[in-house]
């Protein structure tokens, strides 16, 4: 039987005085709290398993809330996505609940959150993301990043930016999101990392790279979230790992 372990951690960093970060694998959610090792779920790849993460926009009130919003959303509904058109639907349903949760509530008006994941299947991966959270994939042929950054073009020398062009809710009235959804065959042997910016902007692709090559499952993430805290860690650090197997 095929399975698919998803080993997850999420954790403040060394700057941020709480989590605004929040990860769903499946039905399992983790809202804005810290785990203190990491996790590995394993499902049969029976059906679709949806995983992602979303990071709530520091500097806007309630960051926590509409990441907590978008994966109880995607816990919620992620069963429901069958091709890349629900998918978008999925998506655009969690963005009007953020502006409906805001509404609901005036202190949370203008909150928002990026959001980045996987839909995977026992034969393709479908990707998908609005914000600069990130999808990488690593191969034989290295590590490739699948996601797009809703990022203005970066200056030279610039490695990273905190400003935004695109985010679910982030705006005192309601606008629409244009989601990154792209879908590709499973390959054999091909690993997924799903992570917030607090790991991306602190650690470069070849330290990643790395660090996956010599290790897997629980010790990947750990030494991936090591190198995030040595860099300073800045951010709120999330970190998802996604790898194939079968017994």
């Amino acid at each position: 039987m095929e399975y698919v372990a998803v080993t997850a951690l999420t954790h403040e960093g060394l700057v941020r005085e709480h989590n605004e970060d929040s990860m769903v694998v499946g039905p399992w959610t983790t809202c804005a709290s810290v785990t203190q090792t990491p996790e590995t779920l394993f499902f049969p790849l029976e059906d679709p398993l949806l995983v992602a993460v979303a990071d709530g926009l520091g500097g806007h009130s309630a960051g926590e809330v509409a990441s907590t919003v978008v994966v109880q959303e995607l816990a919620r509904s992620g069963r429901t996505v069958d091709d890349e058109a629900s998918l978008r639907e999925v998506l655009d349903g969690c963005n009007q609940a953020i502006y409906d949760a805001a509404t609901r509530e005036p202190a949370w008006a203008g909150m928002g959150t990026t959001v980045a994941g996987l839909l995977v299947s026992d034969t393709f991966v479908r990707v998908f993301n609005v914000g600069d959270s990130r999808v990488y994939a690593l191969d034989d042929d290295g590590l490739s990043q699948l996601s797009v950054d809703d990022n203005p073009p970066l200056a030279p020398g610039q490695t990273h930016t905190s400003v935004l062009t695109q985010t679910m809710g982030g705006h005192p009235g309601r606008q629409r999101v244009e989601a990154h959804v792209s879908t590709r065959n499973r390959e054999a042997g091909c690993r997924y990392l799903v992570c917030t910016d607090g790991l991306s902007d602190v650690v470069d692709p070849e330290a990643i790279t790395d660090v996956l090559r010599a290790h897997r499952g629980g010790q990947a993430v750990y030494e991936l979230w090591r190198a995030a805290i040595d860099g300073g860690g800045p951010d709120n650090i999330t970190i998802l790992t996604v790898e194939f197997g079968s017994r």
